[in-house]
């Protein structure tokens, strides 16, 4: 299926490894031009950047205001696909009386404020036909003590899209979610060693016990997460809006 992607203008933060940089790749390969953002590079950004003439990339932290604002030089005209991908999340251990103050503000303005921040410096730029895309995660709706503050920030990122489906839908722009559960990540791997080190078990072993949780037995993969977000952004999609799309390997228990 062509998903008519070819030509079209997108912006992927959080670009630089990961889920992010699996999506601009993707986007790359299907004839897209796009820009990517985040706070630092990586050697797998400056290879793609050398090989691939459509990508180009920008470094900049876009947890500040003077951040999100540098966005309107790096990215100049219309804009046809939006995909919001900033996030982390830092084990919690000690559970709920661990997070400081500091830790849930932190967390809510990378997980969420970045999304909301980006999005409205941006929405002028949506042409009608266009798309944003969200990464949400797992633990929305699937919340757990060990990712406290990272869960309630992505739940935030869920109901912000719903609300944004329903205002830009008049204006021909689309918002959607993707949700995934575990993914090959180095973000997951330092998750894991952050487990480890607080447990005492390996961080191979911490994956293991995930994975059992998971009913296909294994994370997914970067690639089949840009799948995803590749679908939803495409216009061969129109009429699908407000959505939370989830790829967990049927970890969620509920329909």
């Amino acid at each position: 299926m062509d998903l008519d992607l070819s030509g079209r203008t997108v912006l992927v933060t959080g670009a630089s490894q990961g889920i992010g940089f699996a999506v601009a790749r993707a986007l790359v390969d299907e004839g897209a031009e796009v820009f990517g953002v985040a706070r630092g590079t990586t050697p797998q950004v400056e290879r793609l950047s050398a090989e691939a003439p459509s990508f180009h990339y920008f470094s900049a932290d876009l947890t500040d205001e003077e951040g999100v604002a540098g966005l309107d030089s790096f990215v100049t005209g219309d804009l046809d696909v939006l995909v919001n991908n900033v996030g982390s999340a830092p084990a919690r251990p000690g559970g709920f009386s661990s997070i400081s103050a500091d830790d849930w503000a932190r967390s809510w303005t990378l997980n969420l404020m970045t999304t909301v921040r980006v999005t409205h410096r941006l929405q002028h730029r949506l042409v009608e036909g266009s798309a944003i895309v969200n990464i949400a995660s797992e633990n929305a709706l699937l919340p757990d003590p060990m990712v406290m503050d990272y869960s309630t920030a992505k739940a935030g990122v869920l109901s912000f899209t719903k609300s944004l489906s329903k205002e830009l839908a008049g204006r021909g722009v689309r918002v959607n979610a993707v949700s995934p559960g575990p993914v090959a990540t180095d973000l997951w791997l330092g998750f894991a060693k952050q487990v480890s080190a607080a447990s005492g078990v390996t961080a191979q072993a911490v994956r293991q016990e995930t994975e059992k949780a998971i009913p296909t037995g294994r994370f997914s993969r970067p690639d089949e997460v840009a799948d995803v977000v590749l679908v939803l952004a495409s216009p061969r999609f129109s009429n699908v809006t407000g959505s939370e799309f989830v790829i967990d390997g049927g970890m969620r228990p509920t329909i």
